[in-house]
């Protein structure tokens, strides 16, 4: 998947913070957006389950051994966030990490590898143990690697 496909138009999140958050990031190459509020941002494209689309969103990030992490939280909701459940069903996906855009194969981390990445992402954003207690759904943690 390429979302530097000039012909294809890509799909922003239509929150409006997160709009006006990517509409930024993609302005400066992420000199505005990669930092947000403190914490790493990257953009992540995915391709549409049902509509095929390309849909992009701001999502926080975390990294172990050149690879990066997702919190699939969805703010503790009882649902898997759209963005998790395109990934699921289509993995390769494009990232931009600050300037920098590259494709990458997503899956989720297996139990003892989420166990073991968890606290790493809890360190960068307490809020995702907070999330957790809130639903009884078991939230992924994504695993990106470079293509």
């Amino acid at each position: 998947m390429s979302d530097g496909d000039e012909t294809e138009k890509v799909i922003d999140n239509a929150t409006g913070w997160v709009a006006e958050h990517i509409r930024r990031y993609v302005a400066t190459d992420g000199a505005e957006g990669h930092d947000y509020q403190g914490l790493p941002t990257l953009l992540l494209t995915t391709r549409g389950r049902r509509s095929g689309a390309l849909r992009r969103t701001a999502l926080i990030y975390g990294q172990d051994a050149g690879r990066y992490l997702l919190v699939a939280s969805n703010g503790g909701a009882d649902r898997h966030p759209a963005w998790y459940l395109n990934l699921d069903a289509e993995p390769d996906v494009t990232l931009q990490v600050g300037a920098e855009r590259f494709t990458a194969r997503a899956r989720t981390a297996d139990p003892t590898e989420k166990a073991a990445l968890w606290p790493r992402m809890t360190a960068l954003f307490p809020l995702y143990d907070t999330y957790r207690g809130q639903t009884d759904r078991d939230i992924p943690l994504v695993v990106l690697e470079r293509r």
